[in-house]
């Protein structure tokens, strides 16, 4: 950390949390507003580890501050109450050094404004640096969920239920992708390991190597050349589900950022088409970006902004080979990644989502051709998104027809595959392959 960051990168840090908690904000939207105001990669990392931590462990540390205060925090302190979870986040997840994390975080207490508030914060953490904590018997205390979502993943998964809130709360790892128009997962581990960045393969995932200390884009080999994308092992294993071949032509129902989109027209190599849509334009423009840098832009590869679920707007009449829905859903199988999801998603967002996860189903079946498929995918590990979606989907839908992908995909469930959090240090994620036959 930079000389003189310690209060007002504390301070930064509650802010941050203030704004995902208190106004409903996107951390990767507040992170990247925020950091780039901090020069030294130092001070970035740790502001991003401090949000993290926060985020990941809020309810086990609400928890502990509630029983140790006399009277709640007021609504207005959400600042102070952001820097309350910053300083446990560092004296717990992060276990940085209890004397110098106290004073810097009670200090940013004054940077804030909020002077009349050092002492208190300044109470707490000194307790929270040499006493035990109070302990929860309830699970979704212990490990930091909301009580809906602790309820649904047990009721959902009953064997994995506890496994998969442990895993919600790690660190996931950086997977890339090589681009294989440019190099090979091989050549791309060599120049890696060259550069002093270990990285291990993956059997299921033929282009994918994992980073299990992440590292900034610009540290990898040919990073600006497009020799690899950085997409999660899940991820990748969607398009594999799907198999797109050259010559055949395609549709990215929802598209952005673009990975799937980048993966599809890879293996597509310049022949047959891709069409990849997505109602956000401003998303889209990564995936431009993304394309752009792997040298992949072609008369072959069309980007459009429009809403998947109502085709007559964009549709030409050809149908398709092969369909793309990686739907809109909860995000509870990225978790690691996002852990902001946690806060913001309800329980009654979930039949919201599972009507417009049907609407674009049975949008965009009628634009298949015979005999082709089309890969229903989300990042939920909720059923009412992922298996009972698809088994009303075959139930009203006369000439669908499911193929497993296999074991590689995730454990079997209902009419599709689905992987857990963390395993094989992959996202979670949901699959069912279906043709239509007849």
């Amino acid at each position: 950390m930079s000389e003189g960051a310690g209060s007002p990168l504390r301070a930064a840090a509650a802010q941050v949390l203030a704004a995902v908690l208190g106004r409903g904000r996107s951390l990767k939207a507040e992170l990247a507003a925020t950091l780039p105001r901090w020069p030294d990669p130092r001070d970035r990392a740790l502001l991003e580890a401090i949000c993290f931590q926060a985020l990941r462990h809020r309810r086990r540390y609400e928890f502990v501050l509630e029983r140790w205060m006399q009277r709640p925090l007021p609504a207005r302190e959400s600042a102070v109450h952001g820097l309350l979870l910053a300083g446990m986040a560092q004296l717990d997840a992060l276990e940085l050094p209890g004397h110098a994390t106290v004073a810097a975080t009670a200090g940013a207490a004054r940077s804030l404004g909020r002077a009349s508030m050092v002492g208190l914060v300044n109470a707490l953490l000194r307790r929270a640096a040499r006493e035990s904590w109070p302990e929860s018997v309830d699970p979704a205390i212990t490990h930091s969920h909301p009580d809906w979502l602790a309820a649904a993943l047990r009721q959902d998964w009953p064997r994995h239920w506890q496994a998969i809130l442990a895993a919600n709360n790690d660190s996931a790892p950086m997977w890339l992708r090589a681009n294989t128009g440019r190099t090979d997962a091989a050549s791309l581990a060599m120049r890696l390991r060259e550069a002093g960045i270990a990285c291990e393969t993956e059997p299921s995932l033929p282009d994918a190597l994992r980073l299990d200390t992440p590292v900034p884009v610009q540290r990898i080999p040919g990073w600006a050349g497009g020799s690899a994308s950085v997409q999660d092992g899940s991820a990748q294993l969607a398009v594999l589900a799907l198999a797109p071949r050259p010559g055949e032509r395609v549709l990215d129902a929802c598209a952005a950022p673009g990975g799937k989109a980048a993966q599809i027209a890879e293996c597509l190599q310049g022949r047959g088409a891709l069409l990849a849509l997505d109602r956000d334009a401003r998303r889209l423009a990564r995936l431009d970006e993304t394309l752009t840098r792997l040298g992949l832009v072609s008369d072959a590869v069309r980007i459009r902004a429009a809403d998947a679920g109502e085709p007559g707007a964009w549709w030409d009449g050809r149908p398709f080979d092969a369909i793309l829905l990686d739907a809109p859903c909860s995000a509870t199988g990225i978790i690691r990644r996002q852990p902001d999801v946690k806060w913001h998603r309800r329980a009654g967002d979930i039949p919201l989502l599972a009507a417009q996860q049907a609407r674009l189903l049975d949008a965009l079946w009628p634009l298949l051709a015979p005999g082709g498929r089309l890969l229903y995918a989300t990042c939920s590990v909720l059923r009412a998104e992922n298996a009972a979606q698809v088994e009303a989907f075959l139930a009203r839908t006369p000439g669908a027809q499911v193929e497993d992908p296999g074991e590689a995909f995730g454990h079997a469930d209902g009419a599709g595959r689905q992987r857990l959090p963390g395993e094989r240090g992959m996202d979670g994620f949901f699959y069912a392959l279906l043709r239509k036959v007849g």
